[in-house]
C-alpha cells in the first residue's frame, strides 16, 4: 500500500507540477477594479471553477486508479524455472541439467514479464498525466469564463 502511494505521489509530483505551473493564468482588470475587488473576484471564480469542473487546483493531485502491480524478475523467474526444470529433469534422469535449462528459460520469462509490467506502469503514468491535464484545462476554462464575465482579461 505504501509503495503504491509513494509511486502515485512521485508520478503526480513529477508530471503534474510542470502542468500546474505552465497553466497558471494572468488576470488583468479591464474596468479598473481595485486589488481588493480583484482578489474577491478571483476567489469567487476559483470556487466557481472548482464546482463547475470538479477539479481543485489547490488540492494535492491524486491518481484516478491504482498503479499496476510490478510483476516478474529475472532472478525470481530463474529460481522458479530451476525448480521446475529440476523436477522435470529428475523424471528424465538428469535433475542438474534440467535445473540449468529451467533456470535459463525461467530467467527469460521473468525478464519478459518485468518488461511487460514496466510498460503497463509507463502507460498508467501517461494516462494519469493526461487525466490531470484535462481536468486542469476544464477548471481553467470555467475560471476564465467567470472572470471574463466580471470584466477581466484572462490569459
Amino acid at each position: 500500500m505504501f509503495r503504491r502511494l509513494a509511486i502515485t505521489a512521485f508520478v503526480m509530483g513529477v508530471l503534474g507540477a510542470p502542468l500546474a505551473t505552465a497553466q497558471d493564468l494572468y488576470v488583468y482588470p479591464n474596468k479598473g477594479q481595485a486589488k481588493d475587488q480583484q482578489d474577491k473576484d478571483e476567489f469567487e471564480c476559483y470556487r466557481y471553477g472548482r464546482d463547475a469542473s470538479g477539479f481543485d487546483p489547490m488540492a494535492v493531485p491524486t491518481a484516478t486508479s491504482a498503479a499496476p502491480k510490478q510483476k516478474g524478475s529475472l532472478l525470481g523467474g530463474a529460481a522458479r524455472g530451476a525448480l521446475l526444470g529440476a523436477a522435470v529433469g529428475a523424471v528424465g534422469g538428469d535433475a542438474k541439467k534440467g535445473a540449468g535449462y529451467g533456470a535459463a528459460a525461467g530467467g527469460v520469462m521473468g525478464g519478459m514479464r518485468k518488461n511487460s509490467s514496466r510498460k503497463k506502469q509507463d502507460q498508467w503514468e501517461k494516462e494519469q498525466s493526461q487525466n490531470y491535464a484535462n481536468n486542469r484545462n476544464n477548471y481553467n476554462r470555467a475560471y476564465a469564463a467567470c472572470l471574463e464575465g466580471r470584466g477581466y482579461t484572462v490569459r
